[in-house]
């Protein structure tokens, strides 16, 4: 068997950078990162950690990320990644619901960090970052008290990234536990990233999003299976990306729509002063892309542009090159993991060209860690899985999405869900009821807007709004706060108490 991991590189590539940071040009080579990893590795099973238990972490994109990942990846640990972005309660609750017992955060998050002692009775293994506050442990001292060799009977854990759900509350989509010998992990996706679109020891990939995601992390450290070296943008500038791949002469990288729409707000120097010939394959997928600006993209960098369609599930997988989707605009292409079937609502086949609810036929199951209700609604009585999205296939296969089911918004490839948002504003002493709906936003796709029946009519207009929106900034992360407030008489809704979100919609959307 073909070892898929870092330490399988050190012997030819030891000393070649695994991961590059974009902005303060920090480097950690195949060696480093195996040590350390397998330094983690031992903390964690030295403090009783088990394969099948669970690890949070909560950093920015940082270099430790990484060995991190791949410490409690060959633990056999579930690694459940936590947006930054979090306040502490959000975090908290991700935190105890994956029933993590070992918590590893940032010094530059330590505000965020100190309030979360109420929500660690179970983790035994709290450590920090680039410092230290009372009650974390310093992660770079504790690791070096374990020497690097690794364990014995080393497993592959995985991943529990979280979701949210129609509930508001975010969902851990808990892949099936079969462990592994440590280094057959990768499944699907290596083959995918090699034989699709030419990833090898020689790749260089950009990455140029949070790594509490799924795409990122998953396929960043896909491409350190494989030996290829990963530069890691802290944070998104549309310039800075174009020097970043002249400078590392990037081979790959994956993006979301938003990221190409900032690229072509570029003035025609700007975009014509960085040379991008080292690219072979750009990927994009989170978010829909409009047409124009995948037609664009191409005219600009050439055929090397790809989509795909996926969720963090695992149940299926979609996927159009840049021929495709100039003769199938708007498609996200054709199923490559599953078979599809869209049906009506009650679950009856449609025809070719009729829109309905997208299901995947495939053998691969997963679960909502702890919401069995969640995870019976996503499968059907054929056991046939769906992530909720509304779409269509053409007669020549070729899937297009036109909807979700959740009226989930997607801002600049982020999920973000109305529910969680209404809850909280639904509370304020002004608000009588509430609607979030994600409404056009030419950069990033979408932008969420409230639409309130304030309590006190004469109390509309800028202020009460600015008072709206910085009240759910104290609750929540800023992203999935409201951008707008709208204030209306009455909101859409059927006598069950059921909103019609898609009225609301339809007023907003062209």
């Amino acid at each position: 068997m073909t070892e898929l991991h870092p330490g399988a590189h050190v012997a030819a590539r030891g000393n070649v950078p695994a991961v590059i940071m974009a902005g303060t040009g920090a480097t950690v080579t195949y060696r480093e990162l195996d040590e350390r990893s397998m330094q983690f590795a031992r903390l964690l099973r030295s403090a009783g950690l088990q394969p099948g238990d669970h690890i949070a972490v909560m950093l920015e994109n940082h270099p430790r990320y990484f060995e991190l990942f791949w410490g409690a990846q060959r633990a056999g640990l579930y690694t459940t990644p936590i947006n930054w972005h979090l306040k502490a309660d959000e975090a908290g609750y991700i935190i105890e619901d994956c029933g993590a017992t070992a918590v590893v955060v940032s010094s530059a998050l330590q505000d965020v960090a100190a309030e979360l002692s109420g929500h660690l009775d179970d983790v035994s293994v709290k450590l920090m970052v680039d410092g230290t506050i009372d009650g974390y442990a310093s992660f770079e001292a504790e690791i070096e008290r374990y020497p690097a060799e690794p364990l014995d009977g080393e497993v592959e854990g995985n991943f529990m990234f979280y979701s949210s759900g129609t509930t508001g509350r975010p969902k851990g989509i808990k892949p099936a536990w079969n462990p592994q010998p440590f280094g057959s992990g990768g499944g699907a996706l290596i083959g995918l990233i090699q034989m699709m679109y030419g990833f090898s020891s020689e790749t260089v990939y950009l990455c140029p999003a949070p790594l509490y995601h799924a795409a990122p992390l998953g396929w960043s450290t896909a491409a350190q299976r494989l030996g290829a070296t990963v530069v890691v943008m802290e944070k998104f500038d549309p310039v800075r990306c174009l020097e970043l791949i002249e400078e590392h002469r990037v081979t790959h990288a994956q993006f979301v729509p938003t990221h190409f729409i900032r690229m072509l707000k570029l003035s025609p120097e700007e975009r014509a002063a960085h040379d991008h010939s080292s690219l072979q394959k750009v990927v994009h997928a989170a978010a829909p892309c409009p047409v124009g600006v995948k037609r664009q993209m191409i005219d600009w960098w050439g055929p090397i542009v790809n989509e795909y369609y996926a969720g963090s599930e695992g149940n299926g997988f979609c996927a159009i090159d840049s021929e495709q989707a100039l003769a199938h605009p708007g498609s996200v292409g054709v199923p490559l993991l599953g078979t599809i079937h869209i049906l009506d609502e009650h679950g009856e086949e449609l025809p070719r060209g009729e829109a309905g609810q997208i299901w995947f036929e495939s053998d691969l199951r997963f679960e909502y860690h702890n919401d069995p209700e969640k995870t019976a609604s996503a499968y059907n009585s054929q056991g046939w899985s769906s992530l909720g999205d509304i779409g269509y296939l053409d007669d020549e296969g070729f899937l297009y999405l036109t909807d979700r089911a959740s009226h989930m918004i997607i801002s600049g490839g982020v999920n973000i869900y109305p529910q969680e948002v209404e809850n909280e504003l639904a509370m304020h002493p002004k608000v009588n009821d509430v609607a979030v709906i994600g409404v056009p936003n030419d950069d990033l796709g979408e932008e969420v807007k409230a639409i309130v029946i304030a309590a006190d009519p004469s109390t509309t207009g800028p202020e009460l709004a600015a008072e709206l929106i910085a009240y759910c900034r104290s609750k929540l992360a800023h992203y999935k706060c409201p951008v707008t407030v709208d204030f209306v008489d009455e909101l859409p809704r059927l006598p069950t108490g059921k909103l019609l979100k898609r009225q609301l919609r339809e007023q907003y959307w062209p």
